[in-house]
């Protein structure tokens, strides 16, 4: 087997840190090349360190690690985009660290790269640092997260018999990933109401590209009925509550 070399470069957004040792910051990544994986910045939380304005939360960079025994380290840094509209908005903030926060949640280290997943981080933080409309942009790229991370919820047909889903209202059932007709839901314990304005929504974010997706104009009303029910799935999926949801809720609230 080849040894690995001695260092090696990323492109990589910056999901979370905290501090480690004395002047040290430990680093959780996620690179277009490996995946999500943890480093170590040595001296950043010194007041000379130059390195670490480019390693806050959001961060677009491209950095040059060195392995060792242990967590490999940034040896250097470079920002392709900070993404500043998100830090002067606390609401943009709010939203942008749920985005950090799922796909955190979902990835682990060492599974590898998806240049897909990547993609989909970067330019969600970009149209969230963008005037575009917060909801669309967020419903959209959760939509995309289960797509690309195979849990791409059974819309178009019922998935306890298969027969195609007729507009009326009808369940969703997490644990069968899709929605089930009312025939199979009568009874059946476990099972969330969906009306038929939230379906036809939803089905139009999994089939549209962005732009498609952005042209929809969702009542009120129906964007909170999509957005708690996406809440609820991705709660049942990671079998905990998250922490972004509630921050972004008290925001709200003292605007």
């Amino acid at each position: 087997m080849p040894e690995q070399p001695r260092s090696f470069r990323a492109e990589a957004v910056v999901l979370r840190h905290s501090n480690w040792g004395e002047a040290d910051r430990l680093l959780t990544l996620y690179t277009r090349e490996q995946g999500k994986l943890r480093a170590v910045a040595k001296g950043v939380r010194k007041i000379r360190s130059h390195k670490a304005g480019h390693l806050e939360p959001f961060t677009h960079i491209t950095l040059q690690l060195a392995r060792s025994r242990d967590l490999p380290i940034v040896t250097q840094v470079e920002t392709i985009d900070p993404y500043l509209p998100l830090r002067e908005d606390l609401t943009r903030t709010g939203y942008a660290a749920y985005v950090l926060e799922l796909l955190d949640r979902f990835t682990y280290e060492e599974e590898g790269g998806s240049p897909k997943l990547f993609s989909l981080l970067t330019e969600t933080l970009g149209r969230l640092s963008g005037k575009g409309e917060i909801w669309t942009i967020v419903r959209y790229y959760e939509m995309r997260l289960l797509d690309f991370l195979g849990f791409r919820p059974q819309l178009f047909e019922c998935a306890n018999c298969r027969a195609e889903i007729k507009p009326v209202d009808q369940f969703f059932s997490p644990s069968a990933g899709g929605v089930i007709c009312p025939s199979c839901g009568m009874g059946l314990p476990g099972l969330w109401p969906v009306s038929v304005e939230v379906l036809k929504y939803l089905r139009h974010f999994q089939r549209s590209n962005f732009e498609q997706a952005a042209l929809a104009k969702v009542p009120p009303s129906i964007q909170k009925e999509v957005e708690t029910l996406m809440q609820a799935y991705f709660t049942y999926l990671l079998e905990r509550n998250l922490n972004t949801p509630g921050f972004i809720k008290r925001i709200a609230a003292g605007s």
